[in-house]
Formats: structure tokens, sequence, C-alpha cells
């Protein structure tokens, strides 16, 4: 097996990257293979959005969509709680610099990652708030006082590497999240998830042929989510 990168682009309220937990847990259970986390900021600053009746119609159609495809499941407290709850924001700031500190702290991102996605849609909990976000780092065995700092101090850096996920993006012909690079022996190529959604196990095996030595396909533009939307 050879040692490779799997580069992933995605925003913590991208529904299509819940959508997609499985597949990347797979992928980070590989041998030599690593995943490197590349956040987005889908809905910072000012693309923040409180909870609304607009935000709700708009969202559900494409969860019910995912929980088909995917088997995800999405909570009454997500679909009947939060998106009636117009006192809260989606922001994904502070859920990425939450990932980032346990990243950087423990090299668990994609475990908070995939920890702040199920309180999200499965337990509908406002994942914007400080300190539901310390809780899940206090079920990852992170350090309170820790993670607060790293916290505090990724915030400094979140607009740098936002930054340089976008460029990476865009080199890349990456349209939305959640989006796939594999990376072998300094060579890029774009994965395609949409076949794989609902399936880890063949992904991961997908994964290790490619590792083996067989060339990706030419990735087609399947579900993904932009700023301006959900596709």
């Amino acid at each position: 097996m050879v040692s490779a990168t799997l580069h992933y682009y995605y925003d913590p309220l991208c529904g299509w990257c819940y959508g997609a937990a499985p597949l990347t847990a797979a992928a980070a259970a590989i041998p030599g293979l690593r995943v490197v986390l590349h956040a987005g900021g889908m809905m910072s600053g000012a693309n923040r959005q409180p909870v609304s009746p607009q935000l709700r119609n708009y969202v559900m159609p494409h969860d019910q969509r995912i929980h088909a495809l995917t088997g995800q499941p999405f909570g009454d407290a997500y679909f009947n709680g939060l998106l009636l709850d117009g006192s809260a924001v989606f922001d994904s700031t502070p859920p990425t610099l939450a990932i980032l500190a346990a990243e950087a702290l423990a090299g668990q991102g994609l475990a908070m990652l995939h920890r702040i996605q199920q309180a999200h849609y499965a337990e509908g909990r406002r994942i914007a708030d400080a300190a539901v976000l310390q809780a899940l780092a206090a079920e990852l065995e992170l350090d309170d006082a820790a993670f607060a700092a790293e916290y505090q101090r990724q915030a400094g850096e979140f607009d740098a590497h936002v930054g340089r996920s976008h460029r990476d993006m865009a080199a890349n012909g990456l349209r939305g999240f959640p989006s796939l690079l594999l990376e072998v022996n300094g060579q890029l190529q774009r994965l395609d998830i949409s076949p794989w959604l609902g399936k880890p196990s063949a992904f991961a095996g997908h994964l290790q042929t490619l590792l083996g030595g067989a060339t990706a396909e030419q990735a087609a533009d399947g579900a993904f989510c932009t700023p301006e939307g959900c596709h």
C-alpha cells in the first residue's frame, strides 16, 4: 500500500457532507491513507443565516433526499426543533474553528466534524454555540482549557485557511462541498463520491483499488453544496 493523502473540502453545515460522513470515516480507516480537511466557510460571515421559515423550507427537501440516498439519520429534534427555532443561527465559523482546534490538539478534526454533524442533524443542537462545541470537545476527551485556547488561536487564522481552500478548489475545478482530491506521489485526481453514497465499504474498496495503481475516472459534478445552495 502506497502512502497517500485524501484532501477533503467540506463545510459542517453542508448536508451532502453529512451524507458523505460514512465515506470519509471509511477512508480514514484505510492504512497508509491520510485524510486532510480543508474548510470552506460556506455559511460564514455574510453568508451566515438565522433560522427562518424560508431556510427550513429550503433545506428540508434536500435533507430528505440526503436521507433517502445515504441512510444518514435526521432527527425530529432537528426537523421540528432546531429548524423551528428562530433564535438559532446557521454559521459555519464556530464549528469549523472547533474542528481546526481538535485537529491541532489531537489529530481529531475528522472525529469532531462527524460529531458536530451528528449533533446538528440528528440531535438538533445549536452548533454555532460555544457551550455546545465545548461539550462536544469534552466528549472527545480534549482538555477544556487547551481546547478553548486553541479555538481562539484558530480564529485568527480562519480567513487564511478558508482562502487557501477556495484557491485549491478553483485550481482543481472543484465547484462545491463535499469535494475530494486523492494525492498519490504528488499527483492529484478528483474523486466523484456520488456513486458511493450510502456504500462506505464499497467506497473504501474503490480507494484501495486506486491506491493499488488504478487511475480515477474523470469526476463528474455530483451532489454538492455552495453558498448559493445545494444541487
